[in-house]
């Protein structure tokens, strides 16, 4: 705990047996209350080392989706009474040191929530990022800065935080289940009012760690695209998407109940 406020890890994961073990030494128990894994159907060791390792897990049998795994580490981290929830993918691109610094961030009130942004340790190409991957993100952010109006260095990190009353008050499980799962969130996050902040985290690239090839890459650029317009047309009120519709959720601004939490029950394992 810090400051009598209990934090949640989120940790989403497919196929992460080789870098489990190096993620979790790295988060400082001291401070985080629940680390919470959740697999979507890996086919690798994943589940075998997570048990190994005493964590508690929510297993996918089958694979749903990056989005779908957020729902279930969300609905669980507020069913624990997390005050604040770090999500970070495990797969040891992004540092596990941050969660006291990024928690300050909240428990201090100048933020709801917080993207921590990558900062390389080398000169992006050299670090072995594909070109079309490099270009693309930088184009993607520029744009989405432009329609969105705001100044991130990025939006493409697995590594957020939220307060929770970030989470009772956004529909986040009305979100698209692929990746386009975090851009749908910053809209809903804005629309709603709340502060959003970056940081920065120190980051490495691994393309072993990377599996998103040149053809998903193109179809996830332009569904954050196709996002941003959508955020610009509902504040015009112009076209506004069921999840920026925040006036049909009105029910998520209170605490959710037991029986909100039981997201996809059916599909879990433990």
């Amino acid at each position: 705990m810090l400051n009598e406020k209990r934090i949640a890890v989120a940790l989403p994961t497919y196929n992460a047996e080789t870098t489990l073990r190096q993620t979790l030494m790295e988060i400082d128990r001291n401070t985080v209350a629940h680390i919470l894994w959740v697999d979507d159907g890996s086919t690798d060791g994943t589940v075998t080392e997570a048990n190994r390792l005493g964590l508690y897990i929510i297993r996918h049998e089958l694979n749903l989706g990056y989005g779908a795994h957020q729902d279930a580490c969300y609905f669980e981290a507020l069913k624990r009474g997390a005050d604040i929830i770090i999500m970070r993918r495990p797969d040891y691109q992004y540092t596990t040191r941050l969660p006291s610094a990024m928690a300050r961030m909240i428990l201090y009130g100048t933020h709801d929530a917080v993207v921590a942004a990558h900062v390389l340790r080398k000169i992006p190409l050299k670090e072995g990022i594909p070109l079309y991957k490099y270009v693309f993100n930088l184009t993607l952010t520029l744009t989405e800065n432009r329609m969105i109006a705001l100044k991130l260095s990025e939006y493409h990190s697995g590594y957020r935080e939220f307060a929770r009353s970030v989470l009772d008050s956004v529909p986040f499980d009305q979100n698209s289940h692929d990746f386009i799962f975090d851009n749908r969130m910053i809209g809903q996050v804005l629309t709603s009012g709340f502060q959003l902040a970056e940081i920065s985290g120190p980051m490495q690239y691994d393309r072993y760690f990377s599996s998103i090839t040149f053809r998903p890459s193109v179809i996830y650029g332009l569904g954050m695209l196709e996002t941003a317009l959508q955020f610009r047309l509902a504040r015009w009120n112009l076209d506004v998407p069921s999840y920026l519709n925040l006036i049909m959720h009105k029910s998520m601004t209170q605490s959710p109940s037991p029986e909100s939490l039981t997201y996809n029950k059916q599909a879990w394992v433990y």
